[in-house]
């Protein structure tokens, strides 16, 4: 898969997250993709929120993983 094929799965995945952490008072940001590690922002009440942790992995990680199987890793860079 391609750089480019890469950016867009993961833009796919992050579309098909988005409507649930925006009903929530959040959102989220692709900061970048590095190697096989993905970088986004949690933003609005998904940065103070006591659960973000496992939203990250358990909801962004697998769904990314999911369209961009080759992703290893999600960090939210604060």
């Amino acid at each position: 898969m391609t750089a480019e094929e890469t950016l867009n799965n993961v833009e796919k995945a992050l579309d098909e997250i988005r409507p649930f952490l925006i009903s929530d008072g959040g959102n989220i940001k692709l900061l970048s993709i590095e190697d096989s590690i993905v970088k986004v922002q949690l933003e609005g009440a998904c940065t103070g929120c006591s659960v973000n942790q496992m939203t990250l992995k358990n909801g962004v990680e697998a769904t990314i993983k999911k369209f961009a199987p080759q992703i290893t890793e999600v960090i939210n860079v604060a």
